[in-house]
């Protein structure tokens, strides 16, 4: 009863990190697979210039949100910069399967599968065992992550 990860790299490209999440919960709905399947998404911190250029823009649209107007069109705004600020950094994908002993069969499928599949393919995926010596660190990683 050991987790195993999926560790994937997808560089620069959100799009193909937010197919990869989508996918997974609808997997994890479809074939209820709530603690089974687990995934975070690892977004490293931005350098120190790019963070302070950050708050200035933000709070450029706090006092021009007075109109119910503006703040509608303000609020697409912060969406826009997630995609920015998620472009300038590198985007990875840690997935972790949880099957019980007597569920190896499963286990096996989706450990074939989830690497298998287009946007994960793309990502050069990484199966982490438990017996592997990077373990420690995967699981450590995906414990700190929210």
């Amino acid at each position: 009863m050991s987790h195993i990860y999926i560790k994937l790299d997808f560089g620069m490209d959100e799009e193909k990190a937010q197919q990869a999440r989508h996918k997974l919960d609808g997997w994890k709905q479809a074939f209820r697979l709530d603690k089974k399947l687990q995934y975070k998404l690892e977004r490293p911190e931005p350098p120190a210039g790019e963070a302070a250029a950050k708050p200035e823009s933000a709070e450029k649209p706090a006092p021009a949100a007075k109109s119910k107007g503006k703040t509608k069109a303000k609020s697409g705004e912060p969406s826009e910069e997630k995609p920015i600020a998620a472009a300038n950094g590198k985007v990875s994908l840690l997935v972790r399967l949880y099957f019980s002993a007597h569920e190896k069969l499963s286990e096996q499928r989706w450990v074939a599968r989830i690497p298998s599949e287009e946007p994960f393919k793309s990502a050069s995926p990484k199966v982490i065992l438990h017996t592997d010596p990077e373990f420690e660190k995967a699981d450590k990683q995906f414990e700190s992550l929210d």
